[in-house]
């Protein structure tokens, strides 16, 4: 499972650098919606302040979707999803592979979106390590749901528009907790910062959750969506 995950992932991560669709598309996406949301809060620095936890994670969570879409498209022709499938390869390490490519792409992506939080909306950093395992922990929930139900919809028509209505639902928790505690790290709530550790345990419960769930089922789904 192991070996092809990591064959899985070094397709997936060759594949991105040579067509540079992250730094051409997904992350200037990114980026834009920080603007916009920048633009819409208006000039007043202690509403931008306020807010740019909750739009750090809409940006990343909007252009993570683009690069769900992307791990899935690059196999929707030529016949590659079949390649894969007749290859041989253990559904479980398929889904850990395209997982962790997912992973690493958004981890690049929050460290740009995250240098454009501090610059437009003029956040300041409390607490270092609460922003790296909120990310951390977050990323990897949105990569397994994403996959996830990326494959689900996957054989589908309508996939491009399926997937934000089956994945957006679903990763509230993330959206949510996530913001709480970069609402703490940065100090822009009114509760205690050590508050925002309370919702750590939901970002760790809901990561582990959708990955066990799809090393266990994305094999059937993946039969299922045929």
């Amino acid at each position: 499972m192991w070996r092809d995950a990591a064959l899985v992932a070094g397709k997936d991560l060759r594949i991105e650098l040579r067509s540079r669709v992250l730094v051409n598309q997904v992350a200037p996406f990114g980026v834009l919606v920080l603007v916009l949301f920048a633009f819409a809060l208006g000039p007043d620095a202690q509403d931008l302040l306020r807010a740019a936890p909750g739009v750090f994670w809409v940006a990343v969570l909007f252009a993570g979707l683009l690069a769900i879409q992307r791990a899935f498209a690059i196999e929707s022709s030529d016949g590659a999803r079949d390649g894969l499938r007749l290859a041989g390869l253990d559904p479980a390490g398929v889904f850990l592979g395209k997982a962790a490519a997912v992973f690493a792409q958004l981890v690049v992506l929050e460290l740009l979106l995250g240098a454009g939080a501090v610059v437009l909306f003029g956040a300041h950093v409390h607490d270092a390590w609460s922003l790296v395992a909120a990310c951390v922990v977050g990323t990897a929930g949105l990569a397994g749901s994403g996959v996830l139900y990326g494959g689900l919809a996957a054989g589908l028509r309508v996939r491009e528009t399926l997937l934000p209505l089956l994945v957006l639902p679903v990763v509230a928790p993330v959206l949510v907790a996530g913001t709480k505690v970069w609402q703490a790290a940065l100090g822009t709530q009114t509760q205690s910062p050590a508050s925002g550790g309370g919702w750590m345990p939901l970002l760790l419960v809901f990561a582990v959750v959708y990955v066990v769930l799809g090393v266990l089922l994305y094999g059937v789904l993946q039969e299922e969506a045929e």
